[in-house]
């Protein structure tokens, strides 16, 4: 771990949400990558895997959610279970004159249900929208309903996904 970046406590960092890095020892690193491949472990499980008490894995994990560094634990869900057959990715440019407006559409756009995921953007685009769908007619909808008739959108394109791959260390490997 010697050539891994140092991560240390970083000025301003607030109870609940980290504003940048925070110092973590070799059993917080270990807790995170084992909460990170199987969120549902027993804290026995989990103290007995990182060396410590059941006690101290406990307070370690509460130390990591008010520090920021875990923030929510959830159910990664198959999107064909539920019928969505069809994923896309919609690139949303918005109007020069319409910028003021940009976090209400972000806004807006988090609370659809076809929305899996919604990145804000530095570049030619502004808005990357990841959406789940039934069909093409699905995302047909979705384009003229939520964007094209929003008169601060000037633009959007649509990629259809093919396949889709969570990453398995999604990035933490490398500072883990």
């Amino acid at each position: 771990m010697a050539d891994l970046p140092q991560i240390s406590e970083a000025p301003g960092g607030a109870a609940g949400g980290a504003s940048g890095p925070v110092a973590l020892d070799a059993a917080d690193r270990k807790i995170i990558a084992l909460l990170h491949e199987n969120a549902r472990i027993p804290n026995v499980d989990l103290a007995r895997a990182v060396g410590v008490s059941p006690s101290t894995c406990l307070a370690r994990v509460r130390s990591l959610r008010e520090r920021g560094v875990i923030t929510r634990y959830t159910a990664e869900i198959n999107p064909l279970a539920l019928g969505f057959t069809l994923q896309a990715l919609v690139s949303v440019r918005i109007r020069p004159g319409a910028r003021h407006l940009m976090e209400q559409i972000s806004d807006e756009l988090r609370t659809q249900p076809e929305v899996a995921q919604l990145f804000f953007l530095g570049g030619s685009e502004d808005f990357l929208i990841h959406v789940r769908v039934r069909d093409s007619e699905h995302v047909r909808q979705f384009v003229l309903k939520n964007l094209s008739a929003n008169p601060a959108v000037a633009l959007t394109e649509t990629n259809l996904v093919f396949e889709h791959h969570t990453a398995l260390s999604a990035g933490l490997r490398t500072v883990l």
